[in-house]
């Protein structure tokens, strides 16, 4: 008690230290509590890795086992056509794959030969592209080029000095010396002057020019006949511009002193050294042209290769689409059951809303309920896995056997019946029971992932964010990394999803990092807890479920 009493003495008696000291710890407090709570202060980011894995796309559906098992045939959708076979009766036993009715086929059999013929195109392009761009082939082509360079080298020597030297001869001759010049004026000395100029620059630069060609050969070093062959050309300009103020000099004289006759031959001369000149300047261009092609090419033969192999694949996916499509003008029985009523008959025209038949089967069916937004991505005959409230250990599988052409609106929402058949049965699967359905719609597998919340979409284009360099590993009780830069976004084209992850077709590679969410330095950790669906897929399994 007394030292306290000593505390409130002192405070008391010093009253504005006191107030001091107490705004210092106040002040510590407060900033070692926003340490404490705030973590690094950094924006931090929760990474995942790109890697390949298996998609399956659903669309989920509820509804009840029916007690009627009876099914209506329908032609999928975007077949239709003339009915050319009705290969069954009423009150006939018919089999699971047996072909019904046969509906005219000959567009669709025309797409397959188109698909097949496209296929084919794009292999022989695959194959020619192979060819052409073989490291041996593109090696060849360069060191054709370089061959062909030097030839272009050594012809435009063969007229170098020749041109040289007439040109030096026609400005010692009488009509254009230095007195036919004088005679004409400061017009005439101006225009011989820039000549002989010219004609001096192009002297210069083949004297040395000619030292350097000299010393190479077709063997000599690749770097060494593409310096030659540039400063050729460069020679071959300087020279092409001392014949054209040659000819400048020679026109003025022609027309000042009106003896158009004694410089007509000079004229002439000039305009064959210009055809000559110009045939070589546009063969030395040619070859550095093809050389920087050629060179070009090798970088950018694996993307073409890339567009073509694409384009293969592309035409397989056509030709299998067609080949699926062909199919579809088979009406089969989807299971096993007897033929309760056949209202068409050959030669009716069917499409995806005429009932062709009505079946009665054995196996137990379920109806459900889907909108119109989610029935337009079903089609007859996709696999479902089905489970029931009932019974809470039981997971069948299934499929869609029929989809009614015409929905039921419901407080302004559009609702189709699908009708599901059970490939199994089961005795404690009863009429009534509480169905649940994710009909698979596509399943993809060795595909490219990232999780769903790595990927963004902006004015309809999708990317993901990534850094230039590896984020440390994140401290453990710490969500996320720490990173002073932002992260940049990274374009990607993506395919099919699922609940969990999306697939990247473009724009990534296995092993990148992508961020998938974005923290402060005060959020609290969060531990997220993943679990697995049971598929009756087996080893395709299903995609993850939160």
């Amino acid at each position: 008690m007394n030292y306290f009493n000593k505390i409130k003495t002192y405070i008391s008696s010093h009253k504005t230290v006191s107030i001091i000291a107490l705004i210092i710890i106040l002040f510590i407090g407060y900033w070692g509590y926003g340490k404490i709570t705030s973590g690094s202060g950094e924006t931090r980011y929760v990474m995942t890795t790109a890697g390949k894995g298996t998609i399956i796309s659903l669309i989920s559906g509820s509804g009840q086992v029916s007690a009627l098992n009876q099914i209506g045939l329908t032609p999928k959708s975007g077949v239709s056509g003339t009915i050319m076979s009705v290969n069954v009766a009423p009150g006939d036993q018919i089999k699971q794959g047996q072909t019904l009715f046969t509906i005219d086929t000959t567009n669709a059999e025309k797409t397959v030969r188109d698909a097949e013929i496209n296929l084919q195109n794009a292999n022989l392009a695959l194959q020619k592209l192979q060819l052409q761009n073989s490291s041996t082939s593109l090696n060849t082509t360069l060191s054709n080029d370089y061959v062909n360079g030097f030839n272009a080298v050594s012809d435009t020597f063969l007229d170098l000095l020749s041109t040289l030297t007439g040109i030096n001869n026609m400005l010692a001759q009488n009509n254009l010396s230095d007195n036919a010049a004088r005679n004409s004026g400061n017009t005439g000395i101006n225009y011989r002057n820039t000549a002989e100029t010219a004609y001096y620059s192009a002297e210069t630069a083949y004297e040395k020019n000619k030292g350097d060609f000299s010393v190479i050969d077709y063997n000599s070093k690749q770097s060494d006949i593409d310096a030659v062959i540039s400063e050729t050309y460069k020679t071959t300009e300087l020279l092409a511009n001392a014949i054209k103020d040659l000819n400048d000099y020679t026109n003025f004289l022609s027309q000042n002193t009106g003896r158009t006759s004694d410089y007509a031959s000079y004229q002439t001369t000039i305009s064959g050294y210009t055809s000559t000149i110009n045939g070589h300047l546009s063969a030395l261009l040619s070859a550095q042209t093809n050389i920087s092609n050629d060179k070009n090419a090798f970088p950018s033969s694996d993307l073409n290769m890339q567009t073509t192999e694409l384009t293969v694949k592309q035409s397989q996916n056509s030709l299998s689409d067609a080949e699926q499509n062909l199919s579809d003008y088979y009406i089969r029985a989807p299971f096993d059951g007897v033929v309760a009523s056949i209202p068409v008959q050959k030669g009716d025209t069917a499409g995806s809303g005429t009932t062709l038949g009505t079946l009665i089967t054995t196996k137990q069916v379920a109806i459900i309920s889907l909108n119109e937004v989610d029935v337009a991505k079903i089609a007859l005959g996709e696999k479902v896995t089905v489970t029931f409230d009932a019974i809470p250990d039981l997971t069948i599988a299934g499929q869609v056997v029929q989809i009614d052409s015409v929905g039921t609106v419901s407080s302004g929402v559009v609702n189709y019946n699908v009708k599901i058949s059970f490939d199994t049965t089961d005795a404690r699967i009863k009429p009534g029971m509480s169905v649940n359905t994710d009909i698979i719609t596509n399943i993809k597998q060795d595909v490219l992932t990232v999780p769903n919340s790595a990927v963004k979409t902006q004015n309809g284009t999708s990317y993901v964010q990534m850094f230039s360099t590896a984020l440390p590993a994140p401290i453990a009780g710490v969500q996320g990394s720490p990173s002073a830069t932002p992260p940049i976004n990274q374009i990607v084209e993506i395919g099919i999803s699922d609940d969990a992850n999306t697939e990247i077709i473009s724009g990534l590679k296995e092993g990148d990092q992508v961020v998938t969410k974005t923290v402060t330095g005060s959020t609290a950790s969060i531990t997220t807890k993943t679990t697995s669906t049971k598929s009756i897929l087996g080893g395709i399994g299903g995609g993850p479920r939160d």
